[in-house]
C-alpha cells in the first residue's frame, strides 16, 4: 500500500469517526440526516437494537470493573479508562447513526446507507423494480454485482437496477452494483413507496 493510499484510506477513517459522533448529537436532539420535504425516511436500525444495547451495556459495566481494579495505578488506569469510554462511545456512535441516517426514497431517487459507513444514491430512472425479499445472506460468499447491506444477519428489500451504479467502501473500494439488498423495519411500506415514486418517474 502506497502512502498516497494510506492517506486516502486515513482521511475516509476520520471521516467516518466524524460522522458517527455527529450521529450522537442527532439521536439526542431526535433528528435525522439527509432527509428532505417530500422524502420518506426507511428506518433499519431496529432488528440491531437488541445487540447494540447489550454491547453497550457490557462495555460499561467493563469501564466500571477495570476502573476499580486499576485504581492503584494511575497511569494504567487512566489509558484503561480512556480505552473503555472510547469504545462505549463508539458502539453507542454506530448505531445512532444507523438510526439517524436511514435509508431515504424520495421523488428523484432512493438513498442506500448503512450507517455512517456507506451511502448510496441511486437516481430514480435507473431504479427497474423493488420487492419485498427475505433472504440471510452469507457474508463468506459475497455476489459479484450484489451489494448486500444485511441488519442482523439479514436482507428485506431487493431493488433491481435498469443501470449499475458504483457503490464506495468505507476504504474507498469501488464495486459496480446491478442488485441492492437491504433491510428495513417495514419493508412493505419502504416497496410501496419505492413504486409509488417508480410510477411517478414513469
Amino acid at each position: 500500500m502506497g502512502i498516497h493510499e494510506l492517506g486516502a484510506r486515513t482521511r475516509r477513517l476520520m471521516a467516518h469517526e466524524g460522522r458517527w459522533m455527529t450521529s450522537l448529537g442527532l439521536w439526542v436532539a431526535r433528528r435525522t440526516d439527509g432527509v428532505g420535504a417530500g422524502d420518506v425516511p426507511v428506518g433499519y436500525a431496529r432488528a440491531q437494537a437488541p445487540t447494540a444495547y447489550g454491547l453497550i451495556f457490557v462495555f460499561v459495566v467493563e469501564t466500571v470493573g477495570v476502573s476499580f481494579m486499576l485504581a492503584a495505578y494511575p497511569v494504567a488506569h487512566l489509558i484503561m479508562l480512556l480505552l473503555d469510554l472510547y469504545t462505549v462511545c463508539l458502539v453507542t456512535g454506530l448505531h445512532a447513526a444507523a438510526v439517524t441516517r436511514p435509508h431515504v426514497v424520495g421523488p428523484h431517487g432512493l438513498r442506500v446507507r448503512r450507517g455512517a459507513a456507506l451511502d448510496l444514491w441511486i437516481p430514480m430512472d435507473k431504479v427497474a423494480s423493488a420487492r419485498h425479499d427475505l433472504r440471510f445472506p452469507d457474508a463468506n460468499r459475497p455476489q459479484d454485482g450484489v451489494l448486500e447491506l444485511a441488519v442482523a444477519s439479514q436482507t428485506s428489500i431487493t431493488v433491481e437496477l435498469l443501470q449499475p451504479v458504483i457503490a464506495v467502501s468505507l476504504l474507498g473500494t469501488r464495486t459496480e452494483v446491478h442488485t441492492v439488498r437491504c433491510h428495513a423495519d417495514d419493508p412493505r411500506a419502504a416497496v410501496t413507496a419505492i413504486n409509488s415514486f417508480l410510477r411517478i418517474n414513469s
